[in-house]
């Protein structure tokens, strides 16, 4: 298992650039005023890479995803999701998945699953048996049926992540989705994540304010200052696959967490 998934790192760190964000700005005008929420963002992430988006509240993290989304334009640099080598239809291979689940309450968990894949028009027989196999591989076989009260926080946002992937998108955007949780919770749910990322192959774009997180969960760790957001620091998290909660109390990992700290200038 260890050796097929360095194995599997090193094909990541070899795959052509997927994302390519260069001296990106964005600023948001409102009532007559500017305001520079990103000054200068550049980053690079390859097919396949889950990297970590890391920043204090309010730095502009959201702001970044958003434009990876084409939520919002950018008003400098250059933007380009795709490549000669990597075909990306911005309408179809883009899933989110946001702090809160979002499921609408009156629907059951698989018609929650289910709503991309309407809103897209895509053959629905098909969609539904994809819905069953991703709440499967998220752990909630069983539970389609059921409505988002009846299950945990942790649940629903695991539904949420198979929602993100029903329309098999080649890029998944995670705006803070386990921030809401309990520290037990979202442990838990880091470890899922990165049995889901590995079985699906996906590139994420994982965006957190915990450094701890940030290094736990990333192939690369891109570091934000404080608001205008501007790219700190930018860095391979060599840490070995299968990751284990341990891992967070060996001298590597504490490296890299200290190496944002002082990014941050907390240290």
């Amino acid at each position: 298992m260890q050796e097929t998934a360095s194995v599997e790192r090193t094909a990541v760190r070899t795959a052509p650039v997927f994302i390519r964000l260069e001296n990106v700005r964005k600023v948001y005008r409102a009532k007559g005023r500017a305001f520079l929420a990103v000054s200068d963002v550049t980053l690079d992430v390859r097919q396949g890479e889950l990297v970590s988006l890391v920043g204090p509240s309010g730095c502009g993290k959201t702001t970044v995803l958003k434009i990876l989304a084409g939520l919002h334009g950018h008003d400098g640099g250059q933007v380009a999701i795709g490549s000669e080598a990597i075909r990306f239809d911005a309408g179809r291979d883009i899933g989110m998945v946001f702090q809160q689940s979002l499921l609408l309450k009156w629907r059951r968990i698989l018609d929650n699953v289910l709503l991309p894949a309407e809103i897209l028009g895509l053959p629905m027989k098909a969609a539904r048996a994809r819905g069953r196999d991703l709440l499967a591989m998220v752990g909630l076989s069983g539970f389609e049926d059921k409505f988002p009260y009846e299950l945990s926080g942790g649940m629903q946002q695991r539904a949420a992540i198979a929602r993100a992937l029903i329309h098999d998108p080649q890029l998944v955007l995670m705006d803070e989705p386990f921030g809401a949780l309990d520290a037990l919770t979202r442990e838990k749910m880091n470890l899922e994540l990165l049995r889901i990322w590995q079985e699906s192959s996906k590139t994420i774009v994982f965006v957190t304010h915990s450094i701890q997180e940030a290094v736990f969960l990333g192939t690369h760790c891109a570091v934000l200052t404080a608001g205008p957001a501007r790219m700190a620091d930018h860095f391979a998290i060599d840490l070995p696959f299968p990751r284990r909660l341990d891992l967070k109390s060996t001298e590597p990992f504490g490296d890299y967490a200290r190496r944002i700290y002082h990014q941050l200038g907390m240290e």
